[in-house]
C-alpha cells in the first residue's frame, strides 16, 4: 500500500468550479505524475471550505497551507516549491495565513474567518471526497443509523431529536421532534421521508454546499427518520439547477446501495429504507412544503390547504416528514453525542448552529455557521469582515423574500428564531445578504417583491393580486411618481396578505415592505414628497452637478456623456443640461478631480 504523505485538498463547490477549480485538479495530477509524485501525494476535489470569496482554495496537508484565489498557472509553483522542496508558497497564501513577525502558519480555526464558527452541519464539508462513501464512514459516517437500529426504540430516536431542541432550518422553525412525532403516530400501511433540497430563495446556498459537501450526512439522516416514523421510501427534492448536488447526491445513493446502507434489510436488521432523487423545474413556491409534495407526485406545484397537515395526509395522501437539508445535516450528530451536545449550544428556545449564506456588500462571502445567539455584529465585521471600500454598513436582508431587513440599529440583537421575528425579520433558510450606504431600501423591496410577484403560484388572489398592486406601487415611488397615501395602501394591502394568503410564502411576502418601511420609512418619504432617493441610486431621482470651484475643463465629462448634455469651453468650468441628462452617470465615471456630484 502506498503511503501517502501529503493531501492536496481542492474546493469543488460550485463557486470555485465555476472558478476552474477542475483544471487546477487536472493540472495537479498531471504534473504530480509528471514529477513521480501521484503516489506519494493524493489530490481530493471537497466540497465548500466556505470562504467563497477567496476562490479556488487549495489547501496543502499536513502543513495546513491555505492557498487562496489559485489560478491554473500558479499549481507548477505549488508542486515544485511546496511538494518537491518543502517550501511554502507564502505569495500565494491566504492573507492572514501566517501568525504575525513569523512564518507559522495559523491554522484555520485561528483565521478571523472561522474563529467564532462552529461547524457542524458543515462539518465535513472541505474535509472530505464527497463522492468516496469511505472517506464518510472514515468520519463516523452511518455510526449514528447502526446505533439506532440496533440499539434503540423509534420512541427513544425521535424522543433524543425531541429533548435536543433541533428546530426545522428551512424557514418556519418548527421543532423536527415535533414532527417526527406526529408522523410516527399517524397510523397508515405507508409513510414517506422527504428532504427540501430546492432553496429558492436569492443568495441561498447553504443546502446546495451541503449535498456538494456532504450528500451521506444527508441519506444518513433520512434513513434515520424512516425508521423513526415506519417509512421504507424517501425522496430528495432537488433544484435541478444544482447539478453538482444533483450528481453527487445520485453516486452517493448508489454506492449507499452497494454497501447495504440503502435498500433490504440495513445492517442485517428487518428495516429497508430506498431514496430516490426528483428534480424541480425552479419555481419558488416549491420551496412550500405541500406545494412540494404535489410537485413529487408529478402535478403542478401549489400549496393545499392545511390541515391536514403532511404529518397526518402528505405525499400521495399518506402520513409524511419534510424536513430542509441543513436540519437533516443535524441529526446524525445528535444521534452520536447525545441531544445534551447539541442543546449546550445555542440561545433558550433555539439550539444549536446556523449556517448562514453570507452575500451583497461584504469583504468575506461565503458560507457561515455559528452557534444561535450569535449577534449580528459579529457575522458582519469579525467573521465577514465589514463592507468593502470603508462603505458603512446600513442593513442585512434575512430569510429572502420571507424576511425583513436588519437595520444598522438592531447589530447588537442576539440572531435566534425568535429574537428576528420580534425585530420584523426571520430566519429563513439562512440567506443573508449585506447592505451599505448606497443601497436604496425602497428598491430593496421593490426587488423582493418583484420575485416573489413573479414566483406567485397564483392558486390564491391575496398573493395573486395584493403583491402585484404592492409592487407597482413600488414602481411609481422609485421612479419618482409616488404620491401622498402610497405609504398606507402598502401597509394595508400587506397586512392584508399576511391574514389572508393560503400558504406561508404569500402570508410572508409583504415582510420585506414592513420591514424596510418600520426602519427606512423616511427614505420612502423623500422618495414620495421630496422625489429624491437619499442613497443616490434610483435613476430617475437622481441630479447630476458639476461644482465650477472642482471643474478643470478637461472636456472627457462632455466627451463621454451619450447625450451630449454637457457643454463648456477647454480650461473652463462645464455645464450639465439637466433636462437632457441621461442619469447614466457616465460622466461621473470618467471625471478625475471628483468635481461631478450625484444626488
Amino acid at each position: 500500500m502506498d503511503l501517502i504523505r501529503s493531501h492536496v485538498m481542492v474546493c469543488g463547490g460550485t463557486g470555485c468550479t465555476s472558478s476552474n477549480s477542475g483544471e487546477i485538479i487536472k493540472e495537479f495530477e498531471r504534473l504530480l505524475e509528471q514529477r513521480g509524485l501521484d503516489k506519494e501525494v493524493k489530490v481530493v476535489r471537497t466540497g465548500c471550505f466556505g470562504l467563497c470569496e477567496a476562490g479556488p482554495v487549495v489547501i496543502v496537508y499536513p502543513e495546513g497551507a491555505f492557498y487562496s484565489h489559485v489560478k491554473v498557472e500558479n499549481v507548477a509553483r505549488i508542486v515544485d516549491e511546496h511538494l518537491v522542496k518543502g517550501r511554502i508558497v507564502k505569495e500565494l497564501l491566504y492573507k492572514e495565513s501566517l501568525e504575525k513577525g513569523s512564518d507559522t502558519i495559523k491554522s484555520l480555526d485561528n483565521v478571523d474567518f472561522y474563529k467564532k464558527q462552529k461547524r457542524v452541519a458543515l462539518r465535513n464539508c472541505g474535509v472530505i471526497d464527497p463522492e468516496n462513501i469511505e472517506e464518510y464512514i472514515a468520519f463516523d459516517g452511518y455510526k449514528a443509523l447502526g446505533k439506532c437500529l440496533t440499539e434503540m426504540t423509534r420512541e427513544q430516536v425521535i424522543d433524543e431529536i425531541l429533548k435536543s431542541g433541533l428546530r426545522g432550518r428551512g424557514g418556519a422553525g418548527f421543532p423536527t421532534g415535533m414532527k417526527w412525532k406526529f408522523a410516527y403516530n399517524s397510523q397508515s400501511d405507508k409513510k414517506y421521508v422527504c428532504c427540501n433540497a430546492d432553496e429558492g430563495d436569492p443568495g441561498a446556498f447553504m443546502d446546495r454546499s451541503v449535498l456538494e459537501g456532504d450528500p451521506h450526512v444527508v441519506l444518513e439522516a433520512m434513513a434515520i427518520a424512516g425508521y423513526a416514523i415506519g417509512s421504507d421510501q424517501g425522496y430528495i427534492y432537488c433544484r435541478a439547477e444544482y447539478p453538482i448536488a444533483v450528481k453527487r447526491l445520485q453516486i452517493a445513493i448508489g454506492q449507499a446501495r452497494e454497501y447495504g446502507l440503502l435498500g433490504k434489510n440495513i445492517f442485517g436488521t428487518d428495516f429497508s429504507f430506498d431514496i430516490e432523487v426528483r428534480l424541480g423545474a425552479g419555481a419558488f413556491v416549491c420551496g412550500e412544503e405541500t406545494a412540494l409534495m404535489v410537485s413529487i407526485e408529478g402535478n403542478r406545484g401549489e400549496p393545499r390547504p392545511r390541515p391536514p397537515f403532511p404529518a397526518v395526509k402528505g405525499l400521495f395522501g399518506k402520513p409524511t416528514i419534510l424536513n430542509n437539508v441543513e436540519t437533516y445535516a443535524n441529526v446524525p450528530q445528535i444521534i452520536n453525542n447525545g441531544w445534551e451536545w447539541f442543546a449546550s449550544m445555542g440561545t433558550e428556545k433555539s439550539k444549536g448552529t446556523k449556517v448562514f449564506a453570507l452575500g451583497g456588500k461584504i469583504n468575506n462571502t461565503g458560507l457561515v455557521e455559528v452557534p444561535m445567539g450569535t449577534t449580528l455584529r459579529e457575522i458582519i465585521y469579525d467573521i465577514g469582515g465589514g463592507c468593502p471600500n470603508g462603505k458603512k454598513f446600513k442593513a442585512a436582508q434575512t430569510g429572502g423574500p420571507s424576511g425583513g431587513c436588519i437595520p444598522a440599529s438592531q447589530l447588537d440583537v442576539q440572531i435566534d428564531y425568535d429574537n428576528l421575528i420580534a425585530i420584523g425579520s426571520m430566519m429563513g433558510s439562512g440567506g443573508m445578504i449585506v447592505m451599505d450606504e448606497d443601497n436604496c431600501m425602497v428598491d430593496i423591496a421593490r426587488f423582493f417583491l418583484e420575485f416573489t410577484v413573479d414566483e406567485s403560484c397564483g392558486k390564491c388572489a391575496p398573493c395573486r393580486i395584493g403583491t402585484k398592486r404592492m409592487l407597482e406601487i413600488l414602481e411609481r415611488i422609485v421612479s419618482g411618481k409616488g404620491e401622498d397615501g402610497d405609504i398606507e395602501k402598502l401597509e394595508n394591502l400587506a397586512n392584508t396578505i399576511k391574514a389572508t394568503a393560503l400558504c406561508g410564502l404569500g402570508q410572508t411576502a409583504p415582510n420585506p415592505v414592513l420591514s424596510t418601511l418600520k426602519y427606512f420609512r423616511h427614505e420612502y418619504e423623500a422618495h414620495i414628497y421630496e422625489k429624491r432617493c437619499p442613497a443616490g441610486h434610483c435613476k430617475k431621482l437622481l441630479t447630476y452637478k458639476i461644482d465650477p470651484a472642482k471643474c478643470k475643463g478637461c472636456t472627457l465629462c462632455a466627451r463621454n456623456c451619450p447625450a451630449g448634455c454637457i457643454s463648456g469651453k477647454v480650461r473652463e468650468a462645464h455645464y450639465i443640461d439637466t433636462t437632457k441628462c441621461l442619469k447614466c452617470g457616465a460622466c461621473m465615471d470618467k471625471c478625475k478631480f471628483g468635481a461631478i456630484t450625484r444626488s
